[in-house]
């Protein structure tokens, strides 16, 4: 979490399922394919609510951010100025602080990325759940991919870790402090006996 973020989160709504997935709908009902990402998308690949979530993370098409932006504004939905805003990575939110973080993508024809956010076909590949509503998410492989190479907090490992498990992926060796504090069995802990 970026230090800025977490002045603001005491103020922020839980996501919860029930507004991920009418979120969701809505831009399924208005032809906007739709994967989700983060969080979410983790839990929805696990098929269960496993921790509370602040936002709804997504990938989507940069051609349709026009729509999207329009469907959410008409929900109360505006910009959060963030400093790391672009025009393929941005937040929206309402006021009742649930917040969508868009992250947009463009391919040619071909298949290849083009411009926004890294994604390619085959990162959109997972199919996971929400309330039991069926959605389409990150894969699980590109899900524990895409959580390393930053500081990584507890919701990361949390994350990265059942997804590990569940779908038979070695754990990232950026982990294995997480491990190690944790006193996992069958790990080494000679540092953190205590911990």
């Amino acid at each position: 979490m970026k230090p800025k973020e977490g002045a603001e989160q005491a103020s922020r709504s839980e996501m919860s399922g029930a507004d991920a997935v009418e979120l969701i709908q809505l831009m399924e009902q208005n032809g906007i394919e739709v994967y989700v990402d983060g969080g979410w998308g983790v839990d929805a690949l696990l098929g269960a609510q496993t921790r509370p979530h602040n936002d709804l993370d997504i990938a989507l098409p940069h051609k349709v951010v026009p729509l999207l932006c329009e469907l959410l504004e008409a929900r109360g939905y505006r910009d959060v100025p963030r400093d790391d805003t672009r025009d393929c990575n941005f937040v929206l939110g309402d006021d009742r602080g649930h917040l969508v973080d868009v992250h947009s993508y463009t391919f040619d024809s071909g298949g290849r990325n083009i411009s926004g956010v890294e994604y390619l076909p085959e990162h959109l590949t997972g199919a996971g759940s929400i309330n039991g509503y069926p959605v389409k998410c990150i894969g699980p492989q590109w899900m524990v991919r895409f959580h390393v190479g930053y500081t990584l907090d507890a919701n990361d490992y949390h994350d990265v870790k059942a997804l590990c498990e569940r779908f038979d992926i070695a754990l990232p060796a950026e982990y294995e402090p997480f491990e190690q504090a944790a006193g996992t069995p069958g790990r080494q802990n000679p540092a953190n006996s205590n911990a």
